[in-house]
């Protein structure tokens, strides 16, 4: 899949409209251009490079609506120093954006076709504008299923989201936790338990798949069990990116660059480099 050509490589100015916790360490951003100039529009699966002054620069998916320009949204766990000064901003306090980069999930080949996503963790982030997209163009697309897995319920990203989605007769939505409390009443254990479990035709399905490697690995295995090839398979690699545009070198994953080549990958293009230890 080719990446996208229209990312901006100079930072725009953009200003937090709003801001809210999601889970305990995990925070969303609503942007919004400041005196106009903001980035090009972007496609499902695709990431920007947020700036934040005197601390830095990471890469994070955009998780808002893909038909709409603004708010831009941005969900972002404390995991470093950068990462941790984003997630302090304030509305009314800016930051720099550059971007759309990267390739994006295969809606246009998906028409006509059943979607089924398979999410861990913050991983699900990447994976809610295509959700967006299939609701608001719902007569292009077959079945929509998510399967989604956290550690623990506090843990489950967008849960406010997830209960709406399920509400909807057009969409099946699976959550599985690692652990639960006794009042917990859904699923618990690995999403590789619920696999066999929904609805799927093998000849008529993509599976879009975002979280730990670990868990995509095992995911797909479940998937050919069900005859899906690695062909109708979708893999974000997010790893290690710094740059965004492959000139650092930090994420290159042998014969690629995840920030230019990915981060959405056809799986068959990865598959033997997911098995091999330290690549």
């Amino acid at each position: 899949m080719e990446p996208a050509q229209t990312q901006v490589t100079l930072p725009r100015l953009y200003q937090v409209r709003r801001r809210w916790h999601e889970i305990r360490d995990t925070v969303s951003l609503a942007l919004e251009p400041v005196d106009g100039g903001e980035i090009p529009s972007f496609a499902t699966g695709q990431f920007n490079m947020l700036y934040i002054f005197g601390a830095g620069e990471i890469p994070v998916s955009i998780s808002g609506h893909p038909l709409r320009a603004r708010p831009l949204l941005h969900t972002i766990r404390t995991v470093g120093a950068v990462s941790r000064a984003l997630c302090q901003l304030k509305a009314g306090e800016t930051l720099g954006v550059r971007g759309p980069f990267g390739s994006h999930w295969p809606l246009e080949q998906a028409e006509g076709k059943d979607i089924l996503i398979i999410a861990g963790g913050l991983g699900l982030a990447p994976l809610r504008p295509v959700l967006y997209q299939v609701a608001e163009q719902r007569a292009k697309y077959g079945r929509m299923t998510l399967i989604y897995g956290a550690r623990t319920p506090a843990d489950v990203l967008y849960a406010r989201e997830l209960a709406r989605w399920r509400t909807r007769f057009d969409f099946e939505i699976k959550v599985t936790v690692d652990a639960a409390p006794g009042d917990w009443r859904g699923n618990v254990g690995v999403v590789t338990r619920i696999i066999p479990r929904v609805a799927c035709d093998p000849s008529n399905t993509l599976a879009f798949l975002c979280g730990p490697e670990i868990m995509m690995r095992f995911s797909a295995l479940e998937l050919a069990k069900r005859g899906l090839t690695p062909e109708q398979i979708y893999v974000s690699l997010e790893r290690n990116m710094q740059c965004a545009t492959g000139w650092c070198g930090h994420c290159q994953f042998a014969p690629y660059f995840v920030c230019k080549d990915g981060p959405i990958f056809p799986y068959h293009r990865v598959q033997h480099l997911l098995n091999v230890r330290e690549v």
